[in-house]
């Protein structure tokens, strides 16, 4: 593994196991399947390790997963049995969480090691996709409770320098988070994510200033009721550098569409 410097990207982890399934539910996400099935011959080397944060996991402060092995979270409900047995056996890499944790608290912000907290299916359901060998180690990250976004931008750039030493950050949530009207089939609009490509064009102070007034933009609130989804993007725009992010994929899924953004 290299410690060639890694971007830091932010991915859709895709609508539970649905990846893992058969039917009509695996036909919806195949684009997203294909894309992130990709994403290794993106990358300039194979990361030392991946530092992922999820939408699913919350917390008072930053909190990095700890343990050697996490255990996985079937957090997912309604889904065929054989889904609820899915396994991915990455190692976890407790250094690098206790290394990320200290770097926050450098950048002035309260981080912690859960060596108790396992991995949610916004971690082990799109790396199980990316990198089936599961050869890579692996530590999750959370959420700060609150949401707020331009927090999470600057907890991003605390992060930056892990890309120098192999790591490949990812944030992992979706581009559109709105379960009702995406069962509904509500009509499709794509003005979310011209905004989007617009406000993440900038340098990374322009995208975090634009990224705090997301929920104003055209479609923001409407693309998410709820915002967990869309924190994860805030961390990986905060760990790039002043280069505009790169488009790596924009697919059509139910009423929208769900897409992946690079920051060099």
């Amino acid at each position: 593994m290299s410690t060639v410097r890694m971007p830091a990207m932010y991915l859709p982890h895709g609508g539970g196991p649905s990846f893992f399934m058969t039917g009509e539910r695996k036909a919806r996400y195949q684009p997203t399947e294909d894309f992130l099935r990709s994403i290794p011959s993106l990358l300039p080397a194979t990361p030392s390790a991946i530092l992922i944060v999820t939408a699913h996991w919350e917390a008072a402060v930053p909190s990095f997963t700890g343990a050697d092995n996490p255990e996985l979270i079937y957090d997912y409900y309604g889904f065929p049995p054989e889904t609820y047995e899915l396994q991915y056996q990455a190692p976890g890499k407790p250094a690098l969480a206790q290394h990320a944790a200290a770097l926050l608290q450098q950048a002035g912000h309260p981080a912690v090691v859960d060596k108790n907290y396992g991995w949610d299916h916004g971690v082990f359901i799109p790396l199980k996709v990316m990198f089936p060998d599961a050869n890579v180690p692996v530590v999750a990250m959370s959420l700060q409770a609150g949401l707020d976004p331009a927090l999470h931008c600057e907890i991003g750039a605390g992060l930056q320098s892990l890309r120098d030493e192999g790591v490949l950050i990812i944030g992992a949530g979706m581009s559109y988070h709105n379960l009702r009207d995406f069962a509904a089939n509500a009509p499709a609009s794509y003005a979310f994510h011209d905004w989007l490509d617009t406000t993440l064009s900038g340098t990374r102070d322009a995208r975090a200033q634009g990224l705090a007034q997301w929920s104003r933009a055209p479609g923001g609130r409407a693309s998410h009721p709820r915002e967990e989804h869309l924190l994860p993007l805030m961390v990986a725009s905060g760990a790039g550098s002043d280069l505009p992010a790169r488009r790596l994929w924009r697919g059509a899924v139910g009423p929208s569409c769900l897409a992946g953004w690079a920051f060099d």
